[in-house]
């Protein structure tokens, strides 16, 4: 077997429509056996993230998070991705680790969005002004071309960079926008749920350890909440554990995920508020990988 290296180029043969179809596609196989690994040292984490899908393939991804890293203009974010075939167990991919990350992770809060969102959705507020940040104006773009863009950084500087409209005042942006996405390092919540205004969308994205947050437990008791994979979500990040945990909410009032009817992971109306909260599961990894090694091969 032929072993695909595949980089960046690959890129520009990739659709974010292409892209939520497969991760829709992928959902309706056997759902997904996966597990994850965290070491931690202090602020750095490396996590190694496992996922086989029968009929599709496996995938191992291995990351590491070095927040301190941006001070010296370096990523915070490294790693690898492999991508192996179901039938034999062999290897079939290197994929570039950004490259997966970058549109999986983008990937899965625009196909919350496109099912959660008002359809008239203009107004876009961005919190945090990093990498995935930059990655959700082209994703949000795909699905509302109309779409306008205000970015709040706790960095004025950043958020300039951004090349958008910048927030000075987050209470203020949070009440003007249709769409909040929430791209941080944050350990406290940072949106207060006495802002959201009906009709509103959140797609929560930044928190992915225990210790992580960006909303308050207000926000989480006033929207309808959906995630992409109960597994990966309920029991392993902050922004589900402490809420269930202090009663603000309870496992039921979690609607529904990927695996569930798309009847379900859906908009009742225009004046709820809905969250999504994008766990980023191996599963997603695996689902975008097989899609990028897909159309690297289909090229002419």
């Amino acid at each position: 077997m032929t072993i695909q290296v595949i980089g960046k180029e690959a890129e520009a043969l990739m659709t974010w429509a292409g892209l939520t179809a497969a991760i829709e596609a992928g959902h309706r196989r056997p759902r997904a056996e996966i597990k994850d690994m965290f070491l931690y040292r202090g602020g750095d984490t490396l996590l190694n993230r496992a996922a086989w899908i029968d009929g599709l393939a496996q995938l191992v991804k291995v990351a590491t998070v070095f927040p301190g890293n941006a001070a010296a203009g370096q990523p915070t974010i490294n790693g690898a991705v492999t991508l192996y075939d179901d039938q034999t167990g062999m290897l079939k991919a290197l994929i570039d680790f950004h490259l997966v990350t970058k549109w999986k992770t983008a990937g899965d809060s625009l196909l919350s969005a496109r099912r959660l969102a008002r359809k008239d959705a203009r107004r876009i507020l961005l919190v945090g002004a990093g990498t995935v940040a930059r990655s959700m104006i082209d994703a949000y773009s795909s699905a509302f071309p109309a779409a306008r863009f205000t970015v709040w950084s706790r960095t004025r500087a950043s958020a300039e960079a951004m090349g958008q409209a910048v927030a000075e005042d987050l209470e203020a942006a949070v009440k003007a926008a249709d769409i909040i996405c929430t791209a941080t390092m944050a350990t406290t919540p940072l949106i207060k749920g006495d802002w959201l205004q009906p009709g509103q969308h959140l797609d929560l994205i930044g928190a992915y350890k225990p210790g992580m947050r960006e909303v308050d437990d207000t926000a989480m008791a006033r929207a309808r909440l959906f995630v992409d994979s109960r597994a990966t979500t309920l029991h392993h990040i902050g922004e589900l554990i402490e809420p269930l945990a202090s009663g603000a909410i309870a496992e039921a009032d979690v609607i529904a995920d990927f695996y569930d009817d798309p009847a379900l992971y859906a908009r009742r109306s225009d004046e709820e508020i809905t969250i999504a909260k994008n766990g980023g599961g191996a599963h997603l990894d695996l689902m975008t990988a097989d899609y990028i090694a897909g159309v690297w091969a289909a090229r002419a």
